[in-house]
């Protein structure tokens, strides 16, 4: 099997990789399109320890489900967090959060950077025809960017602020107008600001917006200053969330979080289904694609989401068999 292999800190391409084989209740899923994201990039400079295929942002195939032939050939995503449905956060509802949880392509689970990867059927979504592979395959993140309306309520009511208008805060942005918020967010290069217009308003740097106003803030930039503007630009009593995992420590003084009672909320994974009704309504998140690159160049593809201001870059692993729009 071809695919992208981590392994101390070195990435390469390589041919020879073991497929991987379902168990009892699992499907071997064919990768169609697979896309790059922060997190990836910051496993390459050693976060979380990794080793294997990294990639985990994906729409394929089933290609072999024992027991269950007429699931081959469906067109699926599929969530990253595999439960051991055992512990007790895994008893309580919250397998997200299940201690011995593996996360596909982050933690103890080959991902999607390759042409085949392994997940359980219980994490498979179906993608109805509606939604071609070039939407679909942002179902992962999208749902990330929804989680913060199950943590958050009465967001149309909130004077909200999104720190970074990189990847995933694009589509925070847009999951937030589709919840009836309209709010600011901080960007740095042009393009991005073209790329909100209809979803957010715009501001170019921290200096424009008025200090201690806002009653929650969404940090997204993947870098800890970010925590910093944050924290400057949030009222006493308000809420942030934060989106970024830093790879780095983080030095800040937290006493105003002391002072003013201002409320951190950590937000991972989301809900698949309702980003999947998102796409199929016609959220249209196909301009946030900047390129499509074959896995052959899948080392080129990693450089050019390296690039300042780049926008979703795609590894095409495989071909769709039902031609879906591309």
């Amino acid at each position: 099997m071809k695919g992208l292999w981590l392994e101390r800190g070195q990435i390469s391409l390589r041919s020879d990789l073991a497929e991987p084989r379902p168990e009892p209740g699992e499907a071997l899923v064919e990768v169609v399109l697979a896309g790059v994201c922060g997190t990836d990039l910051a496993l390459l400079e050693g976060y979380a320890g990794f080793a294997g295929i990294p990639g985990h942002e994906f729409v394929g195939r089933i290609a072999e489900c024992a027991g269950k032939p007429r699931l081959v050939g469906r067109r699926v995503v599929g969530e990253i967090n595999v439960a051991c449905r055992q512990c007790a956060e895994c008893r309580a509802g919250h397998s997200n959060h299940c201690r011995r949880r593996r996360v596909l392509g982050i933690r103890d689970r080959g991902g999607s950077f390759a042409e085949f990867l392994v997940l359980p059927l219980s994490n498979l979504h179906e993608v109805t025809d509606s939604i071609s592979d070039r939407a679909a395959v942002f179902t992962e993140p999208l749902a990330a960017a929804l989680r913060i309306g199950e943590q958050i309520g009465g967001l149309e009511s909130r004077r909200v602020l999104i720190v970074g208008a990189g990847r995933l805060g694009q589509l925070v942005a847009r999951a937030l107008a589709a919840s009836g918020c309209k709010p600011r967010i901080l960007v740095k290069y042009p393009r991005q600001a073209e790329l909100l217009e209809a979803f957010a308003e715009v501001s170019f740097a921290a200096s424009e917006l008025q200090a201690r106003s806002f009653d929650l803030v969404i940090e997204v930039t993947g870098c800890p200053s970010g925590f910093q503007v944050a924290l400057e630009a949030v009222r006493p009593r308000g809420t942030i969330v934060l989106k970024s995992t830093y790879r780095e420590l983080t030095e800040t003084d937290l006493s105003r979080v002391v002072v003013d009672e201002i409320r951190l909320v950590g937000s991972r994974c989301g809900p698949f289904p309702q980003a999947l009704t998102l796409l199929e309504r016609g959220l249209d998140v196909e301009p946030l694609i900047e390129a499509v690159l074959p896995l052959d160049d899948a080392l080129g593809a990693l450089e050019a989401a390296r690039r300042p201001g780049a926008m979703k870059i795609l590894l095409q692993i495989s071909s769709s068999r039902k031609n879906h729009p591309m």
